[in-house]
């Protein structure tokens, strides 16, 4: 049985980056459907603004359990 293969520091990071882009699309995609009802229209505004607060704060959480190497390491 063969182990998979270890992610590099790099790769995790990527897929973290990633994982926020996907987020985000997602997001703007729910939310150009919203916008076409112009009734709530800074609920919608205040609900953006929360869940992309949400993303980046997940992301930072991820980015700090995988620092990026320091330069001269």
């Amino acid at each position: 049985m063969t182990r998979p293969a270890r992610q590099t520091r790099d790769s995790v990071r990527r897929s973290i980056a990633d994982q926020l882009l996907v987020a985000l699309n997602a997001l703007v995609a729910r939310h150009r459907a919203l916008a076409l009802h112009n009734e709530h229209i800074e609920l919608h505004a205040e609900l953006i603004a929360a869940e992309v607060a949400h993303q980046l704060a997940m992301t930072r959480s991820a980015l700090h359990r995988h620092p990026a190497l320091r330069a001269d390491d």
